[in-house]
């Protein structure tokens, strides 16, 4: 799995800076974005197999656009406090899950399995 790209959007400096941090000890590159033009300009730049996409920062309507723009790149939504409305909402926007912004093993396990799901469809 050390080859995989992935942006994350936050607003949230600090708390994005310590998700990369722990991303980096499972996954190849990973970027901090802290805009949704600095998201759009990353995902290609970065080449992105995964943006992970704060919802305090970006809007349902937001990650929708997102994931007709980049079809090829994952989206795993997380929010500080995520209910199963929002949860539903996300994946019905093109997300593949919705985790606590606070929970990494979730985040790792969401981006694990899609991975691994798109490398196993591809092949």
């Amino acid at each position: 799995m050390q080859s995989l790209s992935i942006v994350i959007a936050s607003n949230d400096g600090q708390a994005a800076g310590q998700l990369a941090a722990s991303l980096n000890h499972h996954f190849g590159t990973v970027s901090v974005a802290g805009t949704l033009d600095e998201v759009r300009h990353a995902i290609p730049k970065h080449r992105a197999h995964v943006a992970v996409v704060d919802l305090e920062l970006a809007s349902v309507d937001d990650v929708q656009e997102l994931a007709r723009e980049f079809n090829n790149t994952s989206i795993v939504c997380t929010h500080r406090i995520p209910d199963e409305e929002m949860w539903a909402a996300a994946l019905a926007a093109g997300a593949v899950d919705c985790c606590y912004a606070s929970d990494v093993a979730c985040i790792v396990e969401a981006v694990t399995r899609n991975v691994k799901l798109a490398r196993s469809r591809a092949a």
